[in-house]
C-alpha cells in the first residue's frame, strides 16, 4: 500500500478499533459489529485468540474494511503478521528491524512511542505514522497539542487513553486518527453480546469527526 493511501484512509476515518479477543468467535462478532457502525480500520491485537486465523477470515468476509494488527514485539511477529494477511501493523515500541521488514512488504507500520525524541526517532527510522501511547499518561489531549507545533509534519495516533468523549478532541488537536479500544466495547453491552449497541456506538464515533472541518 503506498503511504499516500493510508494517510488518506486515515484521515477518512479518523479511528481506528483495537479488538483485543480471548475468543475468535467474540473478535469476529465485535469487529462485525463495528463494520456495521462504520468503522473501516479494524485492528486485531496479535494476542488475540487465533489472531491470524481471525485476521483471515475477516479480510474475507469484511472486503470493506482493512484488518490490521498490533501488539507486535519482534521481527518474526511481523512476518507472521504480514503473512496472515494483516494489512496494517502496529507494535507499543520502536524496532527499525521490524519496520524495515514492514517497509519492504510495502504495509504500514506504526511503531509506539511516547518522548519527543522516541516520536522523532521513530518518523526518522521509517514509520508510515507515529502511535503515541499511552496518551493518558503524559497529559492527553493537550500533549498532542504541545507537540504538534514543533512536529506538525508527523502524522500521530494516540492510543491508550482515547475515550469516546475525548475523541474528536484529539483530531481537532492536530492527531491524524486515534485508536480505541475498551469505550468502543463497553463490559455491560459485552456481556449482553449487544451487538447492534456497539455498532451504534461506533457510528455516534464517526459522526462526530464529520463535523469537523478538514
Amino acid at each position: 500500500m503506498q503511504p499516500q493511501i493510508w494517510l488518506s484512509l486515515l484521515k477518512k476515518y479518523r479511528a481506528i478499533a483495537v479488538i483485543r479477543a480471548p475468543k475468535r468467535q467474540l473478535g469476529k462478532q465485535m469487529a462485525q459489529a463495528t463494520a456495521a457502525g462504520g468503522m473501516g480500520l479494524i485492528e486485531i491485537t496479535w494476542n488475540s485468540d487465533q489472531a491470524p486465523e481471525l485476521i483471515a477470515e475477516l479480510r474475507s468476509e469484511l472486503p470493506e474494511c482493512l484488518i490490521g494488527t498490533g501488539t507486535l514485539f519482534t521481527v518474526e511477529d511481523v512476518k507472521n503478521a504480514i503473512a496472515s494477511g494483516a494489512q496494517f501493523l502496529f507494535s507499543p515500541h520502536t524496532n527499525s528491524a521490524m519496520i524495515q521488514v514492514a517497509k519492504q512488504a510495502e504495509i504500514p507500520m506504526i511503531p509506539g512511542a511516547l518522548s519527543p525524541t522516541e516520536i522523532i526517532n521513530a518518523w526518522q527510522t521509517g514509520a508510515s505514522c507515529v502511535k503515541v501511547f499511552p496518551i493518558s499518561a503524559v497529559g492527553g489531549v493537550d500533549y498532542i497539542k504541545s507537540i504538534k507545533g514543533p512536529m506538525g509534519n508527523i502524522p500521530l495516533i494516540p492510543t491508550g487513553g482515547v475515550t469516546l468523549n475525548n475523541a474528536a478532541a484529539f483530531i481537532q488537536a492536530g492527531a491524524i486518527a486515534v485508536g480505541l479500544a475498551g469505550d468502543l466495547f463497553p463490559s455491560a453491552l459485552m456481556a449482553e453480546q449487544n451487538w447492534d449497541a456497539i455498532a451504534h456506538k461506533t457510528q455516534t464515533l464517526l459522526q462526530q469527526f464529520s463535523e469537523i472541518p478538514p
